[in-house]
């Protein structure tokens, strides 16, 4: 049995339902929509709607652009009951696994905090589904524009409601991990942890080879034994028993662990799905823990986000979820200057102006600052914030010179990646 006791009230029942009590991202939203049209038909159960993706062709015939439109249909299909979902963080007990956990719970029980600034509400803003708007259409009455809340449009589940778990090569429990990770303000750790004290990280898994060598003074909480098949069957035990004990719909596991350094893609080890599940049975060097954790969730049909910028997704992984039809995904979370610089970088070169040189500042802190000042693990973090702007320099060839058959890529910014 998983020993992961529950968080309390993790129904949110206990959350207030009116924005003058909450932040409005936090708010509960109970005004359905409906769309009237024959393309969109609603059960019981599910809403189905068809959907025309319009593009075109290109192709170069002796010497003009033929341009010829296509057509493909889509169907989607949403179930109309939320689901009561787990989410099991890798890295439960790190920085962003424990301001994950703090953040769900302060705004599960409304906590507000003190803070130079005044008194601070929870909420979700940065949350692309919880914080951002969608244009639904126009009233006809006024003409004016109607927006409403991502999070309204499809029913979806509120991050209040999700039920947290997880591994950690720590065995510290959260509100101890809160403590070490340094990044909330005291008086929200003060009230919080409480709340965090119960949750506690299931033994995770530690391959030496694949992070910085000072994260070893953490690893105390680890699975047993060197073989990797007898991890990935831990692991897969672990998810069953979670959504067990917790009677679960459906369960998503989020790396939010350490970044690792790039695994060598081998043929023969993981370039298929069948290389990879045998490479797992032997135990082979080249197997990141990432990797593992994304073949158990495949395995036990669960969603795999990838939060760091190792490539967790070798060929074989790919294979193997497109087989079970798994969802796999994620490259780094991007959400800091990284977001910023593919932002401008966007706007300049669609502007016509040439973008010479670029110097990135990742001031870290805490242990992702230590895990990263190895150079494998910095190499992973630099390929992963130096390709975001590969696809806009690329897509403009006046402003920069398309690659040759013998270049790896063509010309392009000078870019400097630096982690302090």
């Amino acid at each position: 049995m998983v020993h992961q006791t529950p968080t309390p009230l993790r129904s949110g029942v206990a959350t207030p339902t009116t924005e003058t009590d909450v932040h409005p991202t936090a708010a509960r939203a109970y005004t359905p929509i409906v769309v009237e049209s024959e393309r969109t038909v609603y059960t019981d159960e599910y809403i189905t709607s068809t959907f025309d993706y319009h593009g075109q062709t290109v192709s170069n015939e002796g010497g003009v652009f033929k341009v010829r439109p296509t057509k493909k249909t889509f169907e989607f299909r949403t179930t109309r009951k939320v689901p009561r979902m787990g989410i099991m963080m890798v890295g439960l007990g790190g920085n962003n696994g424990t301001t994950l956990t703090a953040t769900i719970l302060a705004n599960r029980h409304n906590i507000t905090w003190r803070t130079k600034e005044g008194l601070q509400k929870p909420n979700y803003v940065g949350s692309v589904l919880r914080a951002s708007t969608l244009r639904l259409g126009v009233d006809p009455e006024t003409g004016s524009d109607v927006h409403v809340p991502l999070s309204s449009v499809l029913p979806t589940v509120h991050p209040n409601d999700l039920v947290i778990g997880g591994w950690d090569i720590s065995s510290l429990p959260l509100d101890e991990a809160m403590t070490r990770a340094q990044v909330l303000s005291y008086d929200l750790q003060r009230q919080i942890a409480p709340l965090m004290a119960p949750i506690k990280p299931l033994p995770s898994i530690y391959y030496p080879d694949f992070i910085a060598a000072n994260q070893e003074e953490r690893a105390d909480n680890l699975i047993p034994g060197e073989s990797k098949q007898a991890h990935l069957e831990a692991l897969r035990k672990d998810i069953r028993e979670f959504k067990q004990a917790n009677a679960l719909d459906s369960v998503v596991v989020f790396w939010t662990a350490n970044t690792e350094r790039y695994s060598e893609i081998i043929p023969g080890v993981n370039d298929t799905a069948e290389n990879l599940l045998k490479a797992i049975e032997t135990s082979h060097d080249e197997v990141s823990p990432s990797t593992v954790f994304a073949v158990a969730s495949i395995l036990e049909g669960c969603p795999f986000i990838n939060g760091a910028p190792q490539n967790t997704f070798v060929p074989g992984c790919i294979q193997l979820a497109e087989q079970h039809k798994s969802f796999i995904g994620g490259d780094d979370l991007k959400s800091g200057q990284t977001k910023v610089k593919s932002v401008l970088t966007e706007f300049l070169v669609n502007a016509g102006i040439k973008p010479l040189s670029i110097a990135s500042y990742n001031h870290l802190g805490n242990n992702d600052g230590r895990n990263l000042s190895a150079e494998k693990q910095f190499r992973s973090k630099e390929i992963s914030k130096s390709s975001v702007v590969d696809d806009m320099v690329g897509a403009n060839h006046l402003l920069f010179k398309p690659k040759t058959e013998s270049e790896e890529k063509g010309e392009h910014p000078n870019h400097l990646v630096v982690i302090k």
